[in-house]
């Protein structure tokens, strides 16, 4: 009896702390060009593990199965990574901090790596359930691609323009595979048509008809997202030192990490500034224009982007590994932490939204065939 996918690949990345402990304990294996060819050995020992795995299906494997699972490997070693740096266990990281990535030791790191090795790996497993099961795994795969995007456009430029920058090892480029394979899988996946669901031509007529007046939640979350582009706006102005008083005053008295010399919050808020503000300013477009129906998709995307983002701004942001004086104060924490939240949860009950209310958000229907329809009845 085989067993199934999802129990094969847990299996292979409850190896991830095993490798870790045997390379911590063994001192030959801990020159820095050694951690990165070991690393690579792993992971490709991996995938051929994977094609051996999937060789008896008679149907052609996605190709994306063979990312989801060489990132659940992944995901255990970064979890591993958070429970070291927090004290929950030892033994495992210390040579990787020294000789491979020193940066995993920071506050937003073990953030990240908590994120990775319970959201993501919770998403691989369900992702890779569904895919063996003909069941539809598409806006998972999104929220995980929207996740992983987040991570790595601050993870990587962060290590680089922060502190940690001038102490780069040769095992910081295993990340390139890492930075790439979540843009590659994004691609695939918008490229694949979406099964849209199946809504009277009346019911859409009706739904598009309305104005954004007529129609409250969407008004309402129009007016959160505009919101949301104000306060990304406004940080990002902060991190680039703008003068002005206000903002000298917000970033002492209220968000002091984001002058943490570490790289990650400065990168995070410009990323949100050239990136996060355009996606929210055609968002309100969409709620405001019928037929968007690229909106179903993106708005998941979008949602896994700020999730990941926020939930490792704010745990780092209040992490004892960050310096006292770059924490948040604590007479604002709850308002600090209340909007940083918002940033989060605001996305996702967009994307939620879109999924359940999808008619005023597909393709308009045709003149010709609303008419017809209404003739048959």
């Amino acid at each position: 009896m085989r067993l199934p996918e999802e129990l094969c690949v847990l299996g292979l990345s409850l190896l991830a702390p095993a490798v870790l402990y045997t390379m911590n304990n063994v001192p030959a294996l801990q020159e820095p060009l050694l951690i990165l060819g070991m690393g690579m050995a792993i992971l490709g020992s991996i995938l051929l593990l994977l094609l051996l795995l999937t060789m008896p299906h008679k149907k052609a494997v996605d190709p994306l199965f063979y990312v989801f699972a060489e990132f659940s490997f992944t995901c255990l070693v970064g979890l591993t990574n958070a429970l070291e740096q927090d004290g929950f266990i030892s033994g495992f990281m210390s040579f990787y901090l020294k000789m491979g990535e020193p940066h995993l030791s920071t506050a937003y790191a073990v953030m990240m790596s908590y994120w990775e090795g319970v959201v993501h790996f919770i998403l691989f497993l369900m992702i890779i359930h569904r895919m063996f099961r003909g069941k539809s795994y598409r806006s998972l795969a999104l929220f995980w691609v929207g996740s992983s995007i987040a991570h790595q456009l601050v993870h990587i430029p962060g290590v680089v323009v922060g502190k940690h920058g001038s102490n780069i090892h040769p095992a910081f480029w295993r990340n390139i595979p890492f930075f790439l394979a979540p843009f590659w899988a994004a691609v695939l996946l918008f490229s694949r048509s979406r099964e849209m669901p199946i809504i009277t031509a009346d019911r859409i007529e009706t739904e598009q008809k309305k104005s954004l007046l007529s129609r409250p939640l969407d008004l309402q979350l129009a007016l959160l997202l505009l919101a949301g582009v104000a306060v990304s706006v406004f940080r990002g102005f902060v991190v680039l030192d703008c003068p002005l008083d206000f903002c000298f005053k917000y970033i002492y008295q209220f968000e002091p990490y984001l002058k943490d010399p570490v790289g990650f919050p400065k990168v995070m808020m410009l990323v949100y500034l050239f990136y996060a503000v355009p996606l929210l300013t055609v968002f309100i477009c969409g709620l405001v224009k019928p037929g968007c129906s690229w909106m179903l998709d993106w708005t998941v995307f979008f949602a896994g982007a700020a999730a990941q983002a926020q939930w490792c701004h704010i745990g780092a942001s209040l992490h004892s590994r960050t310096p006292f004086t770059y924490r948040v104060p604590a007479d604002k924490l709850w308002t600090v932490i209340t909007f940083n939240v918002l940033l989060a949860v605001v996305p996702a009950l967009l994307a939620l939204h879109c999924h359940n209310n999808p008619a005023y958000f597909m393709k308009p229907v045709p003149q010709g065939q609303t008419d017809s329809n209404k003739k048959k009845k």
